[in-house]
């Protein structure tokens, strides 16, 4: 199953598939890309940061980034 960064749960994992427009780039120096396996830690309520775990190192994503990263949800860690 598809979803953004934004809409995971707690603890959901999965693999990036897409990422929107121009934020290639910027994502990647932060070690988000195609392929990589991400890890929601925590989304704070109410358009706050959500953070994710890639490669073992928490990163934190405005809501309107994680919003324009698709991830293909592993169904196992549900």
């Amino acid at each position: 199953m598809k979803k953004k960064i934004s809409e995971m749960t707690y603890q959901e994992q999965g693999v990036v598939t897409d990422i929107e427009g121009d934020l290639r780039e910027k994502l990647a120096g932060m070690g988000i890309r195609r392929g990589k396996k991400v890890k929601m830690i925590t989304k704070q309520p109410v358009r706050g940061p959500v953070v994710v775990s890639v490669d073992g190192a928490d990163t934190s994503l405005g809501l309107g980034i994680a919003a324009k990263i698709t991830v293909e949800i592993n169904e196992t860690t549900i």
